[in-house]
């Protein structure tokens, strides 16, 4: 999350609310507008102080038209029931809230059954407040398994430039060098044999992403696999795969059920997911399996005591609450795989028919079409000089529609792109109002004289 810093500015904006909102004497929390930078000196009303705060969130985005973020937007009713009852129990209180750990326990063994660990029984895992906690403790089992067998060397971790920034973060606070994989020509992630190349004794693992932000393509993890084993033949090393499935590991089981990515490759010793994006859950809760309890070093689990036994914890975070696991379990219930393969399948519709659809428009060239992860990126065709995807994304933001332009990392940093994310709720009749806000504000980008240009700072890769 973002660090702030304290005030720049006096609390000179007036704050005031509708005199209908307060109680029965409406002047009193009229007369003294309250400070923004320090505590009141005195109380207020619920009401009041609702409104206040209701108000200012109005000028946030929508949502459900935030095309930028993979994080979930929409639940059932009775989802959200379920974590307003929940919301007040610590995730970390095993022995206080036995149920609430027990459907933590059946979400793990759904997922090792999911993803197809040798013996479900014997996967170990965990909840995360979301996928980068999820990948911190993976490369920390990593960093620990290579410890074992370290001969005074740096720590390295392999893995391509596309990465979710999570896994900077876990290089620097972990002191690991972090070996990334260039993007090349039209290969917008890692190549198997370019990793490969960058392995050493040093290397903790390689990480493989299954639906990479930059554009929704799945990485080639079966191919990976299978250089490491060469590799392994040829040099004795033996290099675990970390498979970063944040958002694929919950849309691949269900319609890419032919695909070897998982714990089918023995390679694989690890994999996260986040359950608030395409696992369907509000933010925020993630997801780290590990294949068994030899991929998980015993001494980074804490023990804690369950129900009179022994619970094994791996966690950064301490206290959180319990309601998103409420609500994974909920989902997992309600919809099954009949009902996730319905979702997802419907998610990648929206993407590949949108994608062709905009394609169709003559201005645009795809990068990707939706047909992975539901999600596609997209350019200006090689001919327009009037405007770029920058002015596209603002001009789409008057209309509402969240979508973001970005340019892409070395060695592809001339390449700037938009791009859509298709999620359970974003419905074809968004879509299509979508496309024709688009079509209405393409003759006025065409009278452009040339692009408007943007702030370098405000494009970002939108990791989130």
């Amino acid at each position: 999350m973002p660090l702030h810093k304290g005030p720049d500015r006096p609390d000179d904006r007036p704050l005031s609310v509708n005199p209908f909102y307060g109680e029965a004497n409406p002047v009193g929390d009229m007369a003294e507008a309250p400070p923004q930078h320090r505590l009141p000196n005195r109380p207020m009303s619920p009401s009041t102080a609702y409104q206040l705060v209701h108000d200012e969130l109005m000028l946030d985005g929508n949502s459900r038209l935030n095309l930028a973020t993979f994080v979930t937007t929409w639940m059932e009713p009775q989802a959200q029931v379920l974590m307003a009852e929940c919301r007040d129990k610590n995730m970390i209180d095993k022995d206080e809230y036995p149920r609430t750990a027990e459907l933590e326990r059946r979400c793990v063994a759904m997922l090792a059954d999911l993803w197809h660990a040798p013996d479900p029984s014997a996967a170990v895992g965990c909840s995360t407040t979301g996928s980068s906690e999820a990948c911190m403790l993976a490369g920390m089992a990593l960093k620990r398994r290579w410890s074992k067998r370290n001969t005074g060397g740096r720590p390295n971790l392999v893995m391509g430039v596309n990465v979710q920034v999570c896994w900077e973060k876990f290089c620097n606070f972990w002191e690991v060098e972090a070996r990334l994989v260039p993007m090349e020509g039209e290969r917008y992630h890692l190549d198997p044999q370019a990793a490969v190349e960058l392995c050493d004794e040093n290397t903790i693992g390689v990480v493989g992403i299954l639906g990479s932000t930059f554009d929704g393509s799945y990485e080639p993890v079966a191919d990976l696999c299978a250089a490491l084993d060469a590799f392994q033949e040829r040099t004795g090393l033996d290099i675990p795969v970390h498979v970063d499935g944040a958002s694929g590991a919950m849309v691949a089981p269900f319609v890419d059920e032919d695909l070897a990515w998982d714990f089918r490759l023995p390679r694989v010793a690890s994999i996260n997911t986040s359950g608030h994006k395409y696992g369907l859950v509000y933010p925020g809760v993630g997801w780290a399996l590990w294949r068994d309890r030899e991929a998980l070093p015993e001494e980074l689990v804490f023990r804690v005591n369950y129900l009179g036994g022994d619970m094994p914890t791996f966690a950064l975070n301490f206290s959180r609450p319990g309601a998103q696991v409420v609500a994974q379990y909920y989902s997992f219930l309600r919809l099954g795989r009949e009902g996730y393969r319905a979702v997802q399948q419907a998610s990648r519709d929206v993407a590949t028919r949108l994608a062709s659809d905009i394609e169709a428009l003559g201005d645009f060239r795809l990068l990707t079409r939706g047909d992975q992860l539901p999600v596609f990126a997209f350019t200006t065709a090689p001919d327009v000089k009037a405007y770029d995807v920058f002015d596209v994304s603002r001009r789409l933001r008057e209309h509402g529609w969240l979508v973001p332009a970005y340019t892409f990392p070395p060695n592809r940093e001339d390449l700037s792109v938009l791009r859509v994310v298709c999620r359970n709720g974003f419905s074809e009749d968004l879509a299509t109002l979508l496309l024709e806000d688009l079509k209405r504000l393409l003759p006025e980008l065409r009278r452009q004289s040339h692009p408007l240009g943007r702030d370098a700072g405000q494009a970002t890769a939108f990791h989130h």
